[in-house]
């Protein structure tokens, strides 16, 4: 029997190679009428309460942030810049060649999978039209869920719709959000990727203290649901 039942995976920066803010979110700034670069600094330092959900629907949420911003679009610039920003973060993720390989493998294994991400309304819009949508048991989202990690609410919730206990669940993460610390704090044993791309991906609130194991690849995951003296090997720091 694997020594995990589940495992739960972040989706930027873990399932999905690094991000960065790519060209396409100029159209955004563009349509809304505010220069690029005081939009990215509005979207960086409200990252968090529009990741809630908080703030109502996308329209809403981005009209919030023009407000932020000192600028006044109409409401066609900002239905407009809705489909622009979904359009320009769906171009910014790119999945791992591993992503579906690996998750594929522990579906055969009976291992349930999970996803568990701190994001705004664009991924639950475009995830069902990912190839490792199929593949997942469960999409936990905190703009759905109105708290971010490292709450221990979004672990267990996903815990609770996979019918696991945390102690039986396996979490993996780059580690933002403080995500790693988490997890383990909600009752998982968490891993902490470190992939190569990973030096310039997009991360907020870091677990810049994660002493704990490391993963170079998401096929490094077989070897833990598997086998658990990997986990103690892996140890860094």
């Amino acid at each position: 029997m694997p020594m995990f039942q589940a495992v739960l995976f972040d989706f930027f920066g873990t399932l999905t190679r690094s991000v960065q803010r790519g060209v396409a979110h100029r159209t955004t700034a563009d349509l809304l009428g505010c220069p690029p670069d005081v939009l990215v600094d509005v979207l960086d330092r409200t990252y968090y309460q529009r990741a809630t959900g908080r703030l109502g629907t996308a329209e809403a949420t981005l009209r919030w942030v023009c407000e932020q911003a000192g600028v006044r679009p109409s409401d066609t610039a900002v239905r407009s810049a809705v489909a622009a920003r979904h359009d320009a973060v769906r171009a910014d993720t790119r999945l791992r060649e591993e992503a579906v390989p690996t998750l594929a493998a522990l579906r055969r294994r009976g291992v349930r999978t999970g996803l568990v991400s701190d994001c705004t309304h664009e991924l639950p819009a475009f995830l069902p039209h990912l190839p490792i949508d199929p593949l997942l048991d469960v999409r936990v989202f905190s703009v759905q869920v109105g708290r971010c990690k490292p709450a221990p609410e979004l672990y267990r919730t996903a815990c609770r719709r996979l019918g696991v206990a945390p102690a039986e669940c396996l979490y993996v993460g780059d580690g933002g959000s403080q995500e790693l610390t988490g997890a383990e704090r909600a009752g998982l044993t968490a891993v902490r990727l470190v992939a190569p791309d990973l030096a310039g991906h997009m991360a907020f609130n870091r677990d810049d203290a994660w002493t704990g194991p490391e993963l170079l690849s998401l096929t490094e995951v077989m070897n833990l649901v598997d086998e658990p003296a990997p986990i103690a090997a892996t140890r860094r720091g």
